[in-house]
């Protein structure tokens, strides 16, 4: 009875410390979206043509974008993992050393985008004036790179403490800074002229500015900034620099496969006409809003996972693990029970249009089909991740997403008929197949005892 009453009691702690971290995570990541869905709102009431200037300029940049943030993906797990062994004075040095990281590939990332973008968009073969348009608001998106890759090693480096709050209020204040720059540059104000997309752009640059700035504040004044090591300068481990590397190679490449797959609907929905393309970007916004949630969820996961990996506690690890996934299942459910009679007015919150209502609202009721098993899989990609797992986890989600779901959306879309439907299923297939294999790979490894 004793024993049964310390499980309950070790999974109660758990459910516990998993929605502490959550809840903050997750929305330091809807600040993410909600400074891109900002820019959109203000271009797009200025001009429809500049509008297409972003979200042409955007392109490329996310890619980039969410790639480099992957490559850091090592400061979070080395941090918790130092944590769990009872060495916090080590996470300074894991702070230190991901912000080199960030400094380099940053650097290597803002100079790609400069100088291959914009000839790259005009190869591409858009008009002679989107591409030009496009081509300037990337190469200020790339001015800021450096920038927001620091403020995300920060980030992660609070995160792997368990200090989720600097992250999100930061997050926000930077949102109230991009507002309030957009306001202002987009149109022009005080004596500025009218900057259009670039305007958006450098208020992009402002807030992620305003961002690196304040999460560095905050961690050179923690009371405990000394204690943890951020001051020392990092001696040569070759071994855990190694390791370091490693978590983010496999978290880099499995986002660039993820994101470039994904992008690669947008060619196949293309293909399709003009309303297949808006249908497809409705449901895409829609659940990259959602996603935050379980993403916030993983985080959070792979924090504690990656804290009971460095304690050499097997137990722990699939204790929070498997907490992580129930929890995330429940959620992504839940949501999907709420979405599910909601898609016509949701449509209708982004068109007018009857037939362009008609084809989103009925993708959207598909698409709730795919949300629980996409939640879990990025659930237990960074679970797995988290205790040193790496290339596996990389290998299922490109097969899943780059290798299966691109083909199948073309089949199903165009062959098969189904139209956009058929690419909503691509994802279901695809996101079913990540999910069960990842799951398969976390609790082979726990009946392992690895």
């Amino acid at each position: 009875m004793t024993r049964d009453a310390d499980r309950l009691r070790s999974r109660a702690g758990a459910l516990s410390e998993l929605l502490a971290l959550a809840a903050p995570f997750a929305g330091a990541r809807l600040g993410i979206m909600a400074m891109g869905l900002t820019d959109t709102i203000v271009v797009g009431r200025f001009s429809a043509t500049q509008l297409s200037y972003h979200a042409l300029g955007w392109a490329p940049t996310a890619v980039m974008l969410t790639t480099s943030v992957g490559l850091l993906n090592g400061v979070q797990v080395m941090t918790s993992r130092a944590l769990g062994e009872g060495r916090p004075d080590r996470t300074g040095v894991v702070f230190r050393r991901g912000l080199t990281y960030a400094l380099w590939i940053g650097l290597a990332a803002a100079s790609a985008l400069f100088l291959l973008a914009p000839p790259l968009l005009t190869w591409l073969g858009l008009a002679p004036d989107l591409a030009a348009g496009a081509g300037r608001v990337v190469r200020v998106f790339a001015l800021s790179l450096p920038m927001f890759l620091a403020a995300s090693a920060t980030s992660s480096f609070l995160e792997g403490l368990g200090r989720a709050a600097p992250g999100l209020a930061a997050m926000w204040a930077a949102n109230v800074v991009n507002l309030g720059l957009n306001l202002v540059l987009v149109p022009g104000g005080f004596g500025l002229p009218a900057m259009g997309a670039v305007g958006a752009a450098w208020s992009t640059f402002g807030a992620r500015l305003a961002l690196m700035l304040a999460l560095f504040a905050y961690v050179a004044l923690m009371p405990d900034a000394k204690r943890l090591g951020v001051f020392q300068r990092p001696g040569r481990d070759l071994a855990r620099e190694a390791e370091q590397r490693r978590i983010g190679y496999g978290a880099g490449a499995a986002l660039f496969m993820e994101t470039a797959a994904f992008s690669g609907m947008n060619i196949i929905a293309g293909w399709l006409g003009g309303l297949a393309v808006a249908g497809w970007a409705i449901v895409l916004n829609v659940v990259s809003i959602i996603f935050m949630l379980p993403l916030g969820l993983a985080t959070a996961t792979s924090v504690l996972v990656g804290r009971a990996y460095g304690a050499r506690d097997p137990p722990g690890v699939v204790r929070m693990g498997v907490t992580g996934f129930m929890v995330c299942s429940v959620t992504a459910a839940v949501i999907s029970l709420c979405l599910w009679p909601a898609t016509s007015a949701i449509a209708h919150v982004y068109t007018t249009d009857p037939a362009l209502i008609r084809v989103a609202a009925g993708a959207l009721a598909l698409s709730c089909l795919f949300l629980v098993p996409d939640a879990l899989q990025v659930v237990a990609g960074m679970a797995l991740r988290a205790r040193g797992d790496v290339w596996i986890p990389m290998l299922t989600q490109t097969a899943s997403y780059a290798a299966l779901m691109l083909p199948l959306g073309w089949v199903l879309s165009h062959p098969a008929g189904l139209g956009l439907n058929g690419i909503i299923w691509s994802v279901i297939v695809a996101s079913f197949l990540s999910s069960s294999l990842l799951l398969g790979r976390f609790w082979l490894l726990a009946r392992r005892g690895v």
